[in-house]
């Protein structure tokens, strides 16, 4: 495999820019501006797909560049809800998934020498039982902007998660061993020990890597 010449996130994202480091690549950020609406009966896996196709093909693309697009989503009880408008919109969100389970669904895609390839991820992600004193806390803290959800999985202080089924980073906004499998099916070399860098960056026992990446077990 050939490494990539230049990488380009096309992202503003915190989370994102943060997990693909751990790729060990240098890269350039490049955030794509699309219109992001739900079209009418579009389920979830299929609104992301669309909008990480779009970004990717939206920005342009020099011969020696391979961009990464991404876009992730929650689903709860048969709708969408994705970044809170407001500190009000936040609240709403967090109360109504305190205690219960939803899915946040991801894609990536990665352009390479005019071809777009995409994977997806979906993770359930099971809310713990937080306190009334320890949402409004969160909420004063402002983190919840520009988070799909409304929430952080990561948020030391807040933790609102008690326990997920499938990938972390997909929680976070980009699922790193899905990425892998693009890099490697368009010829490049990615890091194929993502899984394990992933692991030690976020302190976690991740189950479900060896599903994702394809790796048959004995």
């Amino acid at each position: 495999m050939k490494a990539v010449p230049q990488l380009v996130l096309g992202s503003g994202s915190p989370r994102r820019k943060e997990l693909l480091a751990l790729f060990g690549m240098p890269f350039s950020v490049r955030p794509a501006e699309i219109d992001e609406a739900q079209m009418p009966g579009e389920a979830a896996g299929d609104y992301v797909a669309r909008l990480a196709g779009e970004k990717a093909a939206s920005n342009g693309l020099e011969p020696q560049e391979a961009l990464i697009a991404a876009d992730t989503t929650v689903a709860f009880e048969g709708r969408l809800i994705g970044k809170p408008r407001d500190a009000a919109e936040a609240l709403e969100f967090l109360q109504n998934m305190r205690g219960r389970c939803h899915q946040v669904h991801s894609a990536v895609c990665l352009r390479y020498q005019e071809r777009q390839q995409l994977e997806s991820c979906t993770t359930a992600v099971y809310m713990r039982r937080y306190t009334p004193e320890e949402l409004d806390a969160y909420i004063s803290s402002e983190d919840w902007r520009d988070k799909a959800g409304g929430y952080a999985i990561q948020h030391a202080g807040f933790h609102p998660v008690e326990r997920i089924e499938g990938c972390h980073a997909n929680v976070m906004g980009l699922p790193l061993c899905s990425l892998q499998n693009l890099f490697e099916a368009a010829g490049l070399s990615g890091n194929a020990d993502i899984a394990r860098d992933c692991m030690r960056y976020l302190q976690i026992d991740c189950t479900v890597w060896r599903e994702i990446r394809r790796i048959e077990t004995a």
